[in-house]
């Protein structure tokens, strides 16, 4: 019987989203876009909802009338990725199909689609600090740095963000210099963080999530290659020149709106591909994400000094 391409692009864009939330670092972001409306390409459409404050209560005519506005925002997705593969009739035929393609997709995400969209995410919300006058420099040391730290948890504290919900997103080098100094392990337990319907085992200070992640993806600018241009040909990203060094970024759970969707994953059998004998595999990703307008100032992030 022959292969039932759609229902396996069907599939293959069902696990793909899948494996994103639950392997990118930033994957936590997206529990934010439950109530998004995505209906394929490269708009979605984002709850917008205003009320009114209190009012006197009057025991003649009892309550004073509150309204409610209830409406969408309607978003493009700025990243629009792509690429195509192919694999070779004679290495893989009906019977192994699906294993030999999952294998390959699932493969090109984890190594190239996350750190992309862990990098992206980052330096986008870096640059929003920056323009609302939110990040800093800092010179990662040992004696210092727990007091940094506190002195961004503090600040949202004090705008009335609640500390149990902050997530802190933070460097390898700067995690080893946080986690390594023994005076501070009192401070640093071992809790479970929720994301992508899975249950992680990480450190946390004073209950607030510390989220590890590589030094590069956390950049504050970056090259985003267009694999057609003359040396960017690989694809892929890499840091723009003058890119800093982020050592932290420090944010309500709730603030930022990761939104990652595979639109498309087309399937052409050897037959129906006329350029090779090969099974082709077209793979399209959109991505952003989003930072409400009213908490943009709710971020706060530190550069190497």
């Amino acid at each position: 019987m022959p292969i039932n391409t759609l229902e396996y692009a069907k599939l293959f864009q069902t696990e793909l989203d899948k494996q994103i939330t639950q392997q990118a670092t930033s994957g936590w972001m997206e529990s934010n876009a439950g109530q998004v409306i995505y209906n394929g390409g490269d708009e979605i459409k984002i709850p917008e909802i205003a009320v009114q404050g209190l009012a006197d209560y009057n025991r003649d005519s009892g309550f004073v009338q509150g309204s409610v506005t209830y409406k969408y925002q309607t978003h493009k997705l700025t990243q629009d990725r792509g690429r195509t593969f192919q694999l070779d009739a004679m290495d893989v035929d009906e019977t192994n199909f699906g294993a030999s393609a999952a294998n390959v997709m699932s493969e090109f995400q984890r190594v190239e689609v996350i750190p992309e969209i862990d990098s992206y995410r980052y330096s986008f919300i870096a640059a929003k600090a920056a323009a609302a006058g939110k990040s800093r420099e800092y010179a990662l040391a040992e004696s210092t740095i727990l007091k940094e730290l506190y002195k961004d948890i503090f600040d949202l504290a004090d705008m009335g963000v609640d500390l149990s919900q902050l997530v802190i997103s933070i460097a390898y080098p700067a995690y080893g210099v946080l986690t390594g100094n023994t005076s501070l392990q009192k401070r640093i337990d071992v809790g479970q963080f929720a994301q992508g319907g899975i249950n992680l085992q990480i450190k946390m200070l004073d209950g607030i999530p510390l989220i590890p992640v590589s030094s590069s993806r956390m950049k504050t600018e970056y090259v985003f290659n267009d694999g057609e241009t003359s040396g960017q040909e690989q694809g892929g990203i890499v840091p723009a020149t003058g890119a800093k060094d982020v050592n932290w970024i420090v944010s309500p759970r709730n603030a930022p709106i990761g939104i990652s969707k595979t639109d498309k994953v087309r399937i052409f059998t050897p037959d129906e591909n006329q350029k090779a004998d090969a099974w082709k595999l077209d793979y399209r990703k959109y991505h952003d994400v989003i930072i409400p307008d009213n908490k943009t100032a709710a971020f706060r992030v530190t550069t190497g000094g």
